[in-house]
């Protein structure tokens, strides 16, 4: 079973801001408090390719993962792709749109998928990040509009 989630909020800086803000995949514990520690393990800029390792905590529980980005289109839009082997995985993107006067659109979504018994638990998952996207949404735009 799989499921998408998704927020759509505005931040009031310009897009190549924003974009090199979320492309820094470091900057993930400063508006998603799950998690708690992300490291980009490959060499060089942000790319396709570039492989960050995290560990978080999701209803009480750690696990580690892993993830590819898979598409870089700077400053408009990333993907990326979960290749670690947990009981819930995920894949999803941000996508950029310039609204002028120094403001973008960022829109994160996200398709989590359950693996054996995580197809038990992939349906609560999505409800509780659908749930708290609005919420994903507002601490994105505050963590963007307060770096520097």
């Amino acid at each position: 079973m799989a499921g998408q989630f998704d927020v759509v909020t505005e931040v009031d800086r310009p897009v190549e801001e924003v974009f090199a803000f979320l492309a820094d995949g470091e900057n993930d514990p400063k508006f998603s408090p799950r998690v708690l520690e992300m490291k980009k393990t490959t060499d060089g800029p942000t790319g396709v390719g570039t492989v960050y390792r995290s560990t978080v905590k999701d209803a009480g529980v750690k696990t580690r993962r892993e993830f590819r980005i898979t598409g870089f289109d700077a400053p408009h839009s990333m993907r990326w792709t979960e290749t670690s082997k947990n009981l819930v995985t995920g894949e999803g993107g941000y996508d950029l749109e310039p609204l002028g006067e120094g403001r973008t659109r960022v829109r994160l979504f996200n398709t989590l998928t359950g693996h054996g018994v995580g197809r038990l638990i992939v349906g609560p998952a999505l409800k509780a990040a659908r749930k708290e996207a609005e919420d994903f949404g507002r601490r994105i735009k505050a963590a963007v509009e307060e770096a520097r």
